[in-house]
């Protein structure tokens, strides 16, 4: 079904050309996506992940997003059923806003903002099309339990930025910097554990990089344990156990690394359909990944991919720079190092990612429809 347009003109009559301009890069978007909405079927579930860059403060000072952005954005969200979604900001605004767009058979469920400098003011949230998934009544941040936290030994800024003394609970152990979010939902007959998280950065080496893999070292084990426990909660009635599926930003540096190496530990696995370089271009980034810890013999995953969000808005030629240089700051709000300062073609580079993002959407197609497996087991009974 087609996003709701309608208000699409009113939205946008507030500045002359900005409707038709928006109007033909829809139509742009759609042709271009189309191969990948024409997957969404009865009998598979189109799941996604995508860090959509502060969503939507303006803490950065690269000012909002503009009222056509949103349309754009909804273009990409609508292509699937299921999508992940983290910077989603403490104001839901902007977010109320995308999902009028997308229209009423879409929901979401999302986290509070986690407390603390690293949880950066962030929520998580998961956006689902009612006519595809349900919601099975439960969604919870995960804790971990004593003597599984985060190893944790460099020192942070406090919230106010005002000391280099560590912050309390900056040393020793913690939870994770953004909680993990769990919702359990259910697509056709495969039902599913949903976890998205929005992993800690920090540097790229020394204690910041240990705390980054110990946390998602200490996520997978909390799942893997839990699934592998044998126990009447993890399994349905019909004796199936729960199926866990990780999702978000990783900040996985590359297939090679400790952090992926610690992401297809405890039995976890990314799909080949989405795994290394399968979808990824030179100079595409690894953060972004989806891993499965599946009993279930009748799971497959069926294609995957990853969007390129700049192919048709806010491209990266002269025409666009010279579009949109009357929206941007005109300065580098976050400083240059470069002593002449950051050239335009530069800055709107950098400027386009906080209207879209700095990370593309990564998505996997799941089969959902197990009812011949169910008919064949009524009709020839093994017992």
């Amino acid at each position: 079904m087609s996003n709701n347009y309608a208000g699409l003109r009113r939205a946008l009559e507030g500045e002359a050309g900005v409707a038709k301009r928006c109007a033909e890069r829809l139509i742009a978007m759609r042709k271009r996506l189309d191969p990948i909405r024409r997957r969404q079927r009865d009998n598979s579930l189109m799941l996604a992940t995508w860090n959509i860059r502060d969503f939507d403060s303006n803490k950065f000072g690269f000012g909002p997003r503009l009222p056509e952005t949103f349309y754009y954005l909804a273009e990409i969200i609508a292509c699937f059923d299921l999508v992940a979604v983290q910077e989603v900001n403490r104001d839901l605004t902007a977010l109320d806003r995308l999902m009028r767009i997308l229209g009423r058979e879409w929901d979401y469920i999302v986290t509070d903002t986690t407390e603390g400098p690293s949880g950066n003011g962030e929520r998580m949230a998961f956006l689902y099309n009612k006519e595809k998934v349900w919601f099975r009544k439960i969604a919870g941040e995960i804790v971990l339990p004593t003597g599984q936290l985060v190893v944790s030994q460099e020192k942070v800024r406090s919230r106010t930025g005002s000391s280099e003394e560590a912050s309390a609970g900056a040393k020793g152990k913690n939870q994770f910097a953004r909680s993990p979010f769990l919702v359990a939902f259910q697509s056709g007959w495969f039902r599913f554990s949903l976890c998205t998280v929005h992993i800690y950065y920090g540097k790229e080496s020394g204690p910041a990089l240990e705390r980054r893999i110990d946390e998602i070292q200490r996520l997978v084990h909390f799942f893997a344990e839990r699934q592998d426990e044998d126990s009447k909660q993890e399994k349905d009635k019909f004796g199936q156990v729960e199926n866990y599926i990780l999702l978000g930003d990783f900040n996985v540096v590359s297939p090679e690394h400790r952090t992926m190496e610690a992401l297809k530990s405890r039995g976890f696995t990314v799909p080949a359909q989405i795994d290394g370089d399968a979808v990824r271009r030179k100079g595409d980034h690894y953060y972004d990944q989806i891993a499965v810890r599946v009993k279930d013999p009748r799971f497959r995953v069926l294609s995957g991919g990853l969007i390129d969000i700049f192919a048709d808005v806010f491209r990266d030629n002269e025409e666009d720079c010279d579009l949109y240089m009357s929206y941007m700051p005109s300065e580098d709000p976050e400083g240059s190092s470069d002593v002449n300062g950051i050239s335009p073609e530069k800055l709107y580079r950098k400027w386009r990612t906080w209207q879209m993002s700095d990370h593309c959407p990564l998505w996997i197609e799941i089969e959902t429809d197990f009812a011949d497996d169910y008919l064949r087991r009524i009709a020839a009974p093994t017992d």
